[in-house]
């Protein structure tokens, strides 16, 4: 189990690591991996070749206009969360699952096959523009959150699904209201389909969260804030989805107080 997890953090081609990823999840449905955690997690999860990361304030600020370079700089940008969120989904079950059992497993497992899933027509997308995942640099800060939580799955939960993840239910609306303002019917049809899975994604994290913390003894949204404000460096920026937001198991009370 951990070693097929292992194989597909250290596999940099993209299109190799989507096809490891479909074939583990296909694997793990069917029963034909064993319960087995012995081999650990790397680091860091191996990027594709050539890909330059940047920290978050090196990155080159992407124009707002509709020019052929701004919409491939978009669907560059949306095609490295989606890869980063594969790697996110599989360290999660393979880092923690152990210890927090079988459905946590199962959840993340099948984030992982859908974020493969994203990350697959994104990269379509970028080739149909002419462009493809690597030719622009990225930024390394969803890797570096899930770095700096990878001792503690309470933190991990916290601030990857229910802060990061939760962000994109509050801008994707926009992103997709631009594309499809622009003519892009196709690419508005990815987003909505993004958006209604990451409002389950966001649900899982809020899941096991709870989870973690009445088994701590904690109250969720004390525990909730307290681990945020220590291991998330950023900001909650509103303006919030509050209606996707509350869709996954995330209410106002909870993160408002904290923008």
């Amino acid at each position: 189990m951990s070693h097929a997890i292992a194989g597909a953090l250290a596999t940099g081609d993209p299109h190799a690591k989507v096809m490891r990823v479909r074939a583990l999840v296909r694997a793990w449905r069917k029963g034909a991996l064993a319960w087995d955690f012995t081999t650990s997690m790397p680091e860091r999860p191996a990027n594709p070749p050539g890909l330059q990361l940047l920290p978050p304030a090196q990155m080159p600020r992407r124009g707002r206009g509709g020019s052929a370079a701004t919409r491939r700089a978009l669907w560059h940008s949306l095609a490295h969360i989606e890869y980063v969120a594969i790697d996110l989904a599989l360290d999660m079950a393979g880092r923690f699952g152990a210890q927090e059992g079988v459905e946590l497993v199962s959840d993340f497992l099948s984030v992982a096959a859908d974020e493969a899933m994203h990350f697959a027509l994104i990269d379509r997308k970028l080739r149909q523009m002419g462009s493809h995942y690597g030719e622009l640099p990225a930024h390394d800060g969803l890797w570096e959150a899930a770095h700096a939580t990878r001792f503690d799955v309470a933190a991990r939960l916290a601030v990857v699904p229910m802060v990061l993840e939760a962000r994109a239910l509050d801008v994707t609306p926009a992103t997709r209201e631009r594309v499809a303002a622009q003519g892009d019917e196709s690419g508005a049809r990815i987003l909505s389909r993004i958006l209604d899975d990451e409002i389950r994604h966001v649900a899982f994290g809020a899941k096991h969260f709870a989870r973690v913390a009445q088994q701590r003894g904690q109250v969720v949204e004390n525990y909730w804030k307290i681990l945020v404000r220590e291991h998330f460096r950023g900001t909650l920026k509103p303006p919030f989805n509050d209606s996707a937001r509350l869709a996954a198991g995330l209410s106002r009370e909870l993160y408002a107080p904290l923008a």
